[in-house]
């Protein structure tokens, strides 16, 4: 099921919680499946480390985030959900800007079938 999402997606935000290690550990499984899927070396995403504001109960450091970040090639970006939300919309905003700054011949992959005949309602 996971699989035909990412068919679809033009873009992907792969979150994890900072603090459950597990969670940060799948990113890379989540990142080597969508480009399996999408059949690509690259694809645009964006790496969200969540739950920043539960500093006491941390146990993924912004530095472990940003090594793995830079180990994929993909941006890094920390959130928090908590009222009021930190950085939650700009990572939404983050991922349109990435997806619509991709090179004009991988936008050209998708372009869309058009019918070019006449609506019949029936």
């Amino acid at each position: 099921m996971r699989e035909q999402y990412m068919r679809k997606g033009d873009g992907f935000l792969l979150v994890y919680s900072v603090t459950d290690k597990q969670s940060y550990e799948n990113i890379h499984n989540f990142y080597t499946q969508i480009l399996r899927v999408k059949d690509r070396d690259s694809y645009p995403m964006l790496i969200v480390a969540n739950k920043v504001d539960l500093v006491h109960l941390r146990k993924v450091t912004e530095e472990l985030g940003r090594e793995m970040a830079a180990r994929l090639g993909v941006p890094y970006m920390e959130t928090s959900a908590k009222d009021p939300p930190l950085n939650v919309d700009a990572a939404f905003h983050e991922v349109v800007r990435i997806i619509r700054n991709q090179p004009p011949e991988d936008k050209g992959r998708k372009k869309r079938k058009t019918r070019k005949g006449k609506c019949k309602v029936m």
